[in-house]
């Protein structure tokens, strides 16, 4: 499997520039691994991206060209069959046919999600993919949740993978040795919830992962699990929960700090907001594709593309879709 990562540069409220800009940044000296430019597939308008990169004063990347982009409000279903020259669809064709082994994008969720399922298919074993997010709410160790959104009616058995794929992914991608692994449900006991629930629990019981039980939404911030599974419907209500309860809350401490005479800029809370920004950790893993799929948030800036591609890179690295597979394989047959 190539060792390349394809860069949607189109995709996202601040592209190209910000893109690029994560570009040239996770290949220079701040950047978390310093990526080799070779190792950079730039994928979207030629046109756009040539001078873009002049004015960065950027090293030499390979670039794919893609007429079309598709758009943050546009129905991905729609747009991936409208616009076939898409930078997205680019991207995954890039895996398919080997020029890639991994893509980053900032683009459309949906089509991103759309476009990797369809065209790249799902690794062995795998009866659907999750998207996985990565938060530090316990300051202690990193919490992983997912299915944050790419399946939305789950059967039993796919929240059992899910625990297991997700296990994989801490271990290897966030060095975690048997992470912790918990189920999300209205109650501790294991006859709380839905059928959906029940079922999963007697599976996830069962398997060779470090189950912990039933957890609880507050359980989320309390250190009780490095791995969070649930449905994709909960789970995106959950993420946008946080992403917008922080946001809030930053803007309700500010105000009452300001109106007390307390002169504090928003830098002074930036380690909080550190905390609570997936983005710090490169944007969300698509588990269980044939391709290592990173999907990062709309309004990413360069630091957040520098964090997906440094993700992108470590995943490829560490071969977490082989170790998925094995996983999987040896979970079918105890």
């Amino acid at each position: 499997m190539s060792d390349r990562i394809a860069l949607d540069v189109m995709g996202g409220d601040h592209a190209p520039e910000a893109i690029l800009a994560g570009a040239v940044k996770a290949c220079g000296p701040e950047g978390r691994r310093q990526l080799d430019p070779s190792r950079v597939l730039l994928v979207g308008d030629e046109e756009r991206i040539r001078p873009a990169l002049a004015q960065l004063g950027a090293p030499e990347f390979e670039i794919l060209h893609a007429s079309q982009v598709i758009g943050m409000d546009e129905k991905p279903a729609v747009a991936l069959r409208a616009k076939q020259d898409s930078s997205i669809s680019r991207c995954v064709g890039a895996i398919k046919t080997g020029a890639a082994g991994a893509l980053v994008s900032m683009g459309n969720t949906g089509a991103v999600v759309g476009a990797s399922t369809l065209g790249l298919g799902t690794l062995e074993g795998v009866r659907r993919p999750a998207i996985a997010v990565t938060l530090d709410l316990t300051g202690t160790s990193p919490v992983t949740l997912l299915d944050m959104g790419a399946n939305i009616a789950p059967k039993p058995e796919h929240l059992r993978q899910y625990g297991v794929m997700g296990s994989i992914f801490t271990r290897d991608v966030l060095d975690q040795d048997n992470p912790r692994v918990g189920l999300l449900n209205i109650g501790e006991e294991a006859s709380k919830g839905t059928d959906l629930l029940r079922e999963a629990h007697t599976l996830l019981s069962s398997s060779d992962v470090a189950f912990v039980g039933n957890l609880e939404g507050g359980d989320i911030f309390h250190d009780r699990a490095e791995v969070i599974v649930t449905d994709g419907f909960t789970g995106n209500v959950v993420l946008k929960l946080l992403e917008d309860f922080a946001a809030f809350m930053m803007q309700l401490v500010m105000g009452e700090l300001t109106s007390h005479g307390v002169k504090w800029g928003p830098e002074a809370l930036g380690k909080i907001k550190k905390r609570i920004d997936y983005s710090e950790y490169g944007g969300a893993l698509l588990l269980g594709v044939a391709g290592i799929v990173i999907i990062g948030h709309g309004r990413s800036d360069a630091t957040a593309v520098n964090n997906a591609l440094h993700l992108a890179a470590r995943a490829l690295d560490k071969d977490v879709n082989g170790d998925i597979v094995d996983g999987l394989t040896s979970a079918a047959k105890t």
